[in-house]
């Protein structure tokens, strides 16, 4: 599949077989996140990879849907405020650079017949509590990482003419 063929094969799954993802399948997918973009290069993200077995109720804190955990893995992007590159009125880019690498990780386990689903609604204070964050981290994304239960759903976009100005607004 091309790039363009796996960014319209992405959906956000909401149900996943019990499979494992195979050590070297899971290498290519954090190997994508790794190769993201970031400013400066300066890298200021971590990913954290989670088995969900035996751990379902201790990330359920994190985020409470039942099919968070389904899949037998769950990958966090963290940042890291201090190592981001600053923009010259101070604007740190760590967000940015993390939901970039998100994006790649998404994209290439779409690639690779996995199935994700971004998740941003997850209570920070859980989060730090059960992954043992240290103070200067800040969760950033999570997403379930596994092959879905079944076919992708469709999903609708606005059309380009109402996201897209040329020029000037």
């Amino acid at each position: 599949m091309d790039v363009l063929e796996t960014i319209a094969a992405r959906y956000s799954v909401r149900g996943y077989k019990p499979d494992p993802v195979p050590d070297d399948v899971l290498a290519q997918v954090l190997e994508a996140a790794r190769q993201a973009p970031t400013a400066a290069n300066r890298q200021p993200f971590r990913l954290i990879v989670v088995h969900t077995e035996g751990r379902e109720e201790e990330l359920a804190r994190i985020y409470g849907r039942g099919w968070f955990t389904q899949a037998p893995l769950v990958v966090g992007v963290v940042a890291v405020p201090a190592e981001a590159w600053r923009r010259m009125d101070d604007k740190p880019y760590d967000e940015v650079d993390a939901t970039i690498v998100m994006d790649h990780l998404i994209l290439a386990a779409t690639g690779l017949g996995l199935g994700t689903c971004w998740i941003a609604a997850f209570d920070p204070a859980a989060t730090r509590e059960v992954l043992g964050l240290p103070d200067g981290v800040e969760p950033i994304a999570f997403t379930p990482l596994g092959y879905p239960d079944k076919a992708q759903a469709k999903t609708d976009r606005r059309p380009l003419d109402e996201l897209v100005k040329y020029e000037r607004w």
